[in-house]
């Protein structure tokens, strides 16, 4: 069951991110996120009537709170990253730093880690310099003035730091709150980029294409969250992370169908090379 759910949200948040980078190369990323993060807040709340009664405490406000900021920060920078990048680059790289940060926390709090987990880290490495390989020459110019990385590929970098801390604390929140963590992520991160919108002067306005696809990869968004943090809340979380960290897969393959993205051989040793080390990294325990 724990694992069917992992798994479930690892397909649910590869294809939220899917349309996201989608929309994202139709309207401004301010606009895709404010539209994406209502469309899974009003979702939500449609079904919240249904859920069983909560006690939500004011460290689940808290750690909503900050689950939303970090995430709103993590999901402009991946959007705009898939936007103007190779999405099957961009997705396995988030991906890889978001499950170094927990690895990062558990040092940090004196945990001792298995030799797997500095195996996943170095690995994790090695698959970052490959996929930040150009996938060809035809654009040696345009790689040159971004040192040789791809387009988009310092914005992973960014939104995988962010999305890192975003899974950490929705995992910090109790059983007893429910879905209401998710509801305080969503009005902080909504809150954050409408002020943003404002003082860029930036339209959140798009067309109806843009609007559809944001739509759906808003409401595929917020069901992930709460499908992962109903396992992370039930079952061991090195599992559920594993399991939910495999993402980048369905991202992966819904480029390659849709929009027959192309990749070097040095940049697919990549990519699979992320999706090991993300099972490696988040496989981890006190030794």
């Amino acid at each position: 069951m724990i694992e069917l759910l992992a798994l479930a949200s690892a397909v649910l948040y590869g294809s939220a991110d899917f349309f996201g980078g989608l929309t994202a190369r139709r309207a401004n990323t301010i606009a895709t996120v404010v539209w994406s993060q209502f469309a899974g807040l009003v979702l939500l709340l449609l079904v919240l009537p249904f859920l069983p009664a909560t006690t939500v405490s004011s460290r689940d406000w808290t750690w909503g709170f900050v689950a939303g900021f970090s995430g709103g920060i993590g999901v402009a920078f991946l959007y705009r990253a898939l936007a103007v990048g190779t999405m099957a680059v961009v997705a396995p790289t988030t991906a890889v730093i978001a499950a170094m940060i927990p690895v990062v926390f558990a040092f940090a709090i004196g945990e001792r880690l298995r030799p797997l987990t500095f195996a996943g880290v170095a690995l994790a490495l090695v698959a970052i310099f490959l996929v930040s390989r150009p996938a060809s020459t035809a654009n040696a110019e345009v790689e040159k003035t971004r040192k040789n990385f791809p387009p988009g590929f310092g914005l992973a970098l960014l939104s995988g730091v962010s999305v890192g801390i975003f899974f950490l604390s929705l995992a910090r929140t109790n059983t007893a709150a429910g879905m209401w963590p998710l509801i305080a992520a969503r009005i902080s991160s909504i809150g954050l980029f409408a002020i943003i919108a404002l003082v860029a002067k930036r339209t959140l306005r798009m067309d109806r294409t843009a609007t559809a696809t944001a739509t759906l990869g808003g409401a595929l968004d917020m069901a992930a969250n709460a499908v992962y943090m109903t396992a992370a809340r039930i079952g061991p979380l090195s599992i559920v992370v594993t399991l939910a960290s495999l993402y980048p897969a369905s991202t992966v393959l819904l480029a390659r169908w849709i929009l027959h993205e192309h990749l070097s051989r040095a940049q697919i040793a990549g990519i699979a090379s992320a999706l090991v080390a993300v099972v490696l990294i988040v496989s981890h325990g006190a030794a």
